[in-house]
């Protein structure tokens, strides 16, 4: 796997927990075995919108504990870094997106990576859309710039609750093979997420991410694989 090989991979997402479901298995893979250096920057706190108005206060506690289990679930993939953001839960509509832009162009400044992994852009949730966007406008392909691949994931239960009318679909054409052992460490890092984790057949619950680590291996002809969608790659 050439294009993964000892590249400096930026993983931008808009909630703690979408850096497990999008590609926890590729990264604890990667990590392993491609000598791979990865940053993960998680962009907002992921909690308050469960209340009718946004309430820093009221969620205290379970924002301590949201924070502190981005670093189990880290331990679990195995990760060099993480940058976190308190960015509003559901309200990235509300922030201009010049303001998120910023926020990845110092990160990509700051860890200069090759390569970045972001949500997929036809998402039902409205935070993942403004940081796949944030992600494109941040890494225009001027000259100077050096992100030459942009690559997307599904993020379940948000991804596949798009409208079957919808033209946004996530559409995949590049897949890494996994592991029983890299899916079983995403499997963990789910689980440390303790306001996230779901009982099946949520799609968030274990047994629901096994199975679609199946269904993208069936594709391909493994026993499992995650998938993904090519935004960009320049070659030069």
């Amino acid at each position: 796997m050439d294009v993964l090989k000892n590249k400096r991979i930026m993983v931008v997402v808009a909630h703690p927990d979408d850096e497990v479901l999008g590609l926890g298995a590729t990264m604890h893979n990667i990590i392993q075995s491609n000598g791979c250096t990865i940053r993960a920057v998680i962009l907002g706190e992921g909690i308050t919108s469960r209340s009718e108005k946004r309430d820093v206060k009221q969620w205290e506690q379970e924002l301590t504990i949201h924070r502190a289990n981005i670093f189990k679930a880290q331990n679990s993939i195995g990760y060099e870094s993480v940058g976190i953001y308190d960015l509003p839960d559901n309200r990235f509509d509300t922030i201009a997106l010049l303001d998120l832009v910023k926020i990845i162009e110092k990160e990509k400044n700051d860890f200069n990576p090759e390569i970045i992994f972001t949500h997929h852009g036809g998402d039902v949730n409205i935070d993942h859309q403004r940081t796949f966007e944030s992600v494109i406008t941040a890494c225009r392909p001027l000259p100077e710039e050096r992100v030459k691949t942009i690559v997307t994931f599904e993020t379940f239960s948000g991804t596949e609750w798009r409208s079957s009318t919808d033209p946004r679909h996530f559409i995949p054409n590049f897949f890494v093979s996994i592991s029983k052992e890299n899916l079983e460490a995403k499997v963990r890092a789910m689980e440390a997420y303790e306001f996230e984790k779901r009982s099946y057949p949520h799609p968030r619950s274990p047994e629901a991410l096994e199975i679609a680590a199946r269904r993208w291996g069936i594709v391909i002809g493994t026993d499992y694989a995650e998938a993904f969608t090519i935004a960009r790659i320049i070659y030069k």
